[in-house]
């Protein structure tokens, strides 16, 4: 009776700490590499026109990652087929080289700002794309695989502004 209970609470506690949260989705990948080619799509049903929101992109990565940033080109499509892209840059380590991120083991996790403060204004079905935009210092061609990536997904939260 007494462990039942404990258990009500602990989930009971783990779900109201995260009583913001609309979407949390990830996708893997095969032997912890992001390839050139792989565009990761989210699909989000949207039916809440009022509010505001927080989107994220959340990245686990190891050991392999090779570098201390990363650049992704995503995009947002709305039910319309209107669309915004962007390029963005994330810090992964800090100056001395250890991964930014939290994390214990191997694997850091990473919780990127993408959009702060967003209103849906359409009900519908919108698609968040996400690429990976990596290339070696004084190359112009994309790395075909970015290695040390294990997941990333999207995050969307209830604004608290």
């Amino acid at each position: 009776m007494h462990k039942n209970l404990l258990l009500l609470l602990v989930i009971i506690g783990f779900v109201s700490c995260d009583s913001n949260r609309i979407l949390d989705e990830y996708v893997d990948f095969d032997n912890n590499v992001w390839l050139e080619s792989n565009i990761v799509d989210f699909d989000i049903e949207i039916t809440d026109t009022i509010s505001r929101n927080n989107l994220f992109l959340n990245l686990r990565n190891n050991k392999d990652y090779e570098f201390s940033n990363l650049f992704l080109i995503t995009q947002i499509h709305f039910p319309d087929g209107f669309r915004i892209v962007d390029t963005l840059e994330y810090e992964m380590a800090d100056k001395a080289g250890r991964f930014l991120g939290v994390g214990f083991s191997d694997i850091k996790e990473n919780k990127l700002f993408f959009k702060e403060n967003v209103r849906f204004n359409q009900v519908g079905n919108y698609k968040i794309s996400v690429a990976q935009a990596m290339r070696k210092n004084g190359n112009i061609k994309g790395l075909d695989s970015l290695k040390g990536v294990t997941d990333l997904g999207v995050r969307i939260e209830l604004s608290t502004k």
